[in-house]
């Protein structure tokens, strides 16, 4: 609950910030979310900052309870954007000609009526799916018992806690920098909207991130992912926290 609300907060925050021109001219709009304005990369960043306190004076491991809400993460977001293409939020660029470009015909409709334009946020939402199911393969989140029958699982690929949320962060990163350039959003700097300068530093971290964590396998080797006790083995004092399981 804790990062639902750190995402509503994170996601209205992003959106002012975005369009502080307007909110500048009417401060009290900002407390008016039922009209609408929430940026996702608020979301991405408000919820899991305010989850990862909350775990952390918990004592719980964050980092995998960061990849835990990775894929579920990403398809909350996927299914977020049917709503935005059902509305036609988020215009996208005009596209005449083009074979799957869409017109908005409804007179309520919030995108541009009559107008050939990039279903954008579509093409986000199908990138979303794309990326949950290779989260879910990465994750073995889906196994097949001896009976045939299909079950959850938590058997990560990856070695280290926390490469599957940094994962998510860097491919979610990359295609939304260039899905980007079919809407029309309000350049916030050097010619970018502040999307595409949040995916870039997202990326950036994101990728820095996996690569220090393949350089603590080396060190130390893949976390200890255990639900009950961790087996005792030698490690570095500061790797302690590292190896615990979810309840230290």
């Amino acid at each position: 609950m804790w990062g639902v609300i750190g995402a509503i907060v994170g996601a209205r925050l992003f959106h002012v910030i975005d369009q502080w021109d307007f909110y500048s001219r009417d401060p009290i709009a900002i407390l008016r979310v039922n009209e609408g304005g929430l940026a996702i990369y608020g979301t991405i960043v408000g919820g899991p900052v305010a989850g990862a306190l909350y775990a952390w004076r918990k004592g719980l491991n964050v980092a995998r309870l960061a990849d835990i809400a990775a894929p579920p993460l990403i398809l909350g977001m996927a299914i977020g954007r049917i709503g935005d293409i059902i509305n036609g939020e988020h215009h996208g660029a005009p596209a005449p000609g083009f074979p799957l470009a869409v017109v908005y015909t409804n007179p309520n409709t919030l995108g541009e009526k009559g107008l050939p334009v990039h279903l954008a946020v579509g093409y986000e939402l199908v990138m979303d799916l794309v990326i949950f199911a290779a989260l879910v393969w990465l994750a073995r989140g889906v196994v097949r018992t001896a009976t045939s029958r299909w079950r959850f699982n938590w058997n990560p690929r990856v070695p280290r806690d926390g490469m599957l949320f940094w994962t998510y962060l860097c491919t979610y990163s990359l295609g939304r920098f260039f899905i980007q350039f079919y809407r029309q959003d309000t350049p916030f700097a050097m010619g970018l909207s502040q999307a595409q300068l949040l995916s870039v530093l997202t990326a950036m971290v994101a990728v820095w991130m996996l690569i220090y964590q393949w350089t603590r396998v080396r060190k130390y080797g893949p976390s200890v992912r255990s639900t009950t006790s961790p087996p005792r083995v030698e490690v570095a004092e500061a790797d302690v926290a590292e190896h615990a399981p979810i309840t230290s």
